[in-house]
């Protein structure tokens, strides 16, 4: 664990004799750190390391009230500096990759390069946050609020090919409370700011990548890699994720 102005932050290592770049892992809402196993099992030519975000996985002690993805990118670089961390290749997916955008665009020497996965960046429009709204209503019922979940996150082709993959994402959410899931979705999406400047003014190298049934549009200024599939690329596409995390480290 480490200790961070959000409170206490799980952080996974996977340790390698190297003097390469180490690469951080940042999942999205719903998810923990799993998310990136398939991924991280691939890397062997340097160190890992996979973070639970607030609330989520073993990140339960979460100290600050209303925080939002100001904070995230804040704890990011918190956790960087406990790990004695001077530069790090960052990826995220979703909202590790708003966290990831805000902490490179603070303190861009600290990053070699970042991979943004189904990254939204857009502010939530009117309509949006009613409608997570009214979701929310139908928290008390977890197995179809999850299940609904899934067929708004993977592509639809994704979950008839493989309707297993709704299980990576039953299994993380079930240990979210009602609280911890309007909260999350509060400070990443219902008050998450525009940062459509944030990218174009982003001092670092940086790859996207989206799937093309995603909700979420190609960010201005950044390549931008379409695949198929929704918006949990890692999942859906993990050798795709592979692939460009090795473009970014080579």
């Amino acid at each position: 664990m480490i200790h961070t102005n959000l409170g206490k932050i799980a952080v996974y290592p996977k340790l390698v004799e190297s003097d390469k770049t180490p690469i951080i892992f940042l999942h999205g809402v719903y998810f923990d750190h799993h998310l990136w196993n398939e991924v991280i099992n691939s890397i062997q030519d340097r160190s890992t390391f996979s973070v639970d975000m607030p609330f989520h996985g073993l990140s339960k002690e979460i100290t600050k009230t209303d925080w939002t993805l100001n904070d995230c990118a804040d704890m990011l670089i918190e956790i960087l500096d406990s790990l004695k961390i001077t530069k790090v290749i960052a990826v995220g997916h979703s909202w590790g990759s708003m966290t990831i955008l805000r902490a490179a665009s603070e303190q861009p020497a600290r990053f070699e390069s970042v991979l943004l996965c189904n990254m939204p960046f857009l502010a939530a429009t009117k309509k949006q946050k009613i409608t997570f709204g009214l979701q929310h209503s139908m928290l008390r019922f977890r197995n179809f609020y999850t299940n609904q979940a899934a067929k708004a996150l993977f592509g639809k082709t994704s979950l008839k090919e493989n309707p297993s993959l709704v299980d990576h994402l039953k299994h993380p959410m079930n240990l979210l409370s009602k609280a911890q899931i309007k909260q999350t979705d509060k400070a990443v999406i219902g008050e998450a700011e525009d940062a459509s400047e944030l990218i174009k003014d982003l001092n670092v190298r940086a790859l996207a990548l989206k799937g093309v049934e995603d909700y979420v549009p190609a960010p201005p200024n950044i390549e931008t890699i379409i695949i198929t599939g929704g918006h949990i690329s890692p999942l859906e596409q993990p050798y795709k994720v592979i692939s460009l995390v090795r473009k970014l480290s080579n």
